[in-house]
């Protein structure tokens, strides 16, 4: 089985945890959101993540990191795990041209993330605000969002409204809403 163990809040362990982990918790915390959280086995696509999906009755999003030609704008889209990105739809929804999947190195840079391992949560690493959050509307209209808290071997339900009204108040983002 995927799951290992799955229960609301943060880990007992902080010990076992990363950083970036333990510092999405201590987030989540401080800002009095509540979240269901999972812990499974490394997932690296969404077909694994599947059973995920059933054990907490919510949809994983699909979490992609853009960027310009030049490299000088950064854009992190989360859209549903079934859809397809069509890049020239949204660049045409958000005037965008020349967007092309950032590379390792700049997720780590503005993000403090590893592929495989990058969510909305991710945002709160983004303390220079260089990151524009792109997201689709069907994403938004779900009554709550799972996603991974800065790695893979966890997942976190979390209310779609607590992430609008609260992580992304605080962290300062903003959010280009789009329809793929």
């Amino acid at each position: 089985m995927l799951i290992k163990e799955m229960k609301a809040g943060r880990p007992d362990l902080n010990a076992e945890r990363s950083m970036n982990e333990v510092k999405v918790y201590d987030f989540l915390d401080k800002a009095g959101i509540k979240y269901m959280r999972a812990d499974h086995e490394a997932v690296f696509n969404m077909e694994r993540c599947l059973e995920i999906e059933e054990a907490m009755s919510c949809k994983i999003c699909k979490n992609l990191f853009l960027c310009n030609r030049q490299k000088t704008k950064f854009y992190f889209l989360i859209m549903p795990g079934y859809k397809k990105l069509d890049v020239k739809a949204l660049s045409e929804q958000t005037g965008l041209s020349r967007l092309s999947f950032a590379n390792a190195e700049d997720l780590k840079k503005y993000l403090d993330i590893e592929p495989g391992s990058a969510s909305v949560l991710c945002l709160i690493n983004d303390i220079g605000n260089y990151v524009q959050l792109l997201a689709d509307r069907e994403v938004l209209t779900q009554d709550f969002m799972c996603c991974h808290p800065c790695v893979n071997t966890s997942t976190i339900k979390i209310k779609t409204e607590d992430i609008i009204e609260k992580l992304l108040k605080k962290t300062g983002h903003d959010i280009t809403v789009v329809n793929l």
